[in-house]
């Protein structure tokens, strides 16, 4: 019951910072944002009650059926929103990859010289693995987009996002460094990050902590070779 209610309330906090758009452009999304009051209510029911589903049971074992049962929306309301799961699950990832980007841009703001790289990065990490540690129904989307096509592209889409904010910040600091270069040092540290959180949450706190520690010691501190 503990776990639902912190499910629920994840959904709210996401919701808040990352409202849904007009209308979602790419597979594995909502197929319809509502606009009036009442149909954005009922599309927020139906992600809550997904988080539930997905933080009780997993992302593989949830049907649309546990969310008509539990929402109280009907199929066709639901199918009008959401073509299939995997569109719900998209959506939800959707919001969190927004929280995430969010903390990116935070924590590489203050990223004023080139010695300021390394705590920046320090950060993410930190922020990323508090985010899933605290939003326990990130570990089932994430799981699901590794197995989902149209998941992986939501999630490379975001990881070029990620890679695009730390190649700004690093040019900031480093304008002579090569286009190329930049791109495929930000491409490489962001997903070397998000693998060693990834890895982090499937350990226990005190071990996965142990193990981040010593993950940004191998974090880069100087930019000197790349330039």
């Amino acid at each position: 019951m503990a776990r639902r209610k912190a499910a629920s309330a994840a959904v709210a906090r996401v919701a808040a910072r990352a409202a849904p758009g007009v209308e979602a452009p790419l597979p594995g999304l909502a197929r319809l944002a509502p606009t009036q009051q009442r149909s954005r209510e009922r599309f927020e029911r139906i992600l809550a009650c997904a988080t539930e589903i997905m933080a009780e049971k997993g992302s593989e074992a949830f049907r649309m059926s546990d969310i008509v049962e539990r929402s109280g929306v009907a199929f066709g309301s639901l199918y009008q929103y959401f073509p299939d799961k995997t569109a719900i699950i998209g959506t939800l990832a959707e919001r969190h990859n927004a929280v995430g980007r969010d903390c990116v841009r935070r924590d590489l703001a203050a990223v004023s010289s080139a010695r300021d790289l390394h705590p920046a990065l320090c950060r993410i990490v930190d922020s990323y693995y508090e985010m899933f540690m605290r939003e326990p129904v990130m570990r089932d989307i994430w799981q699901a987009t590794q197995a989902d096509r149209a998941l992986q592209k939501l999630d490379a889409d975001d990881m070029a996002v990620l890679s695009g904010l730390l190649s700004d910040a690093i040019a900031r600091v480093a304008p002579s460094m090569p286009a190329a270069t930049l791109a495929t040092f930000s491409g490489l540290t962001m997903a070397l990050i998000a693998a060693a959180v990834r890895h982090a949450i499937t350990l226990p706190p005190r071990k996965a902590r142990q193990v981040l520690t010593q993950f940004k010691t191998m974090l880069p501190g100087d930019l000197g070779g790349l330039a």
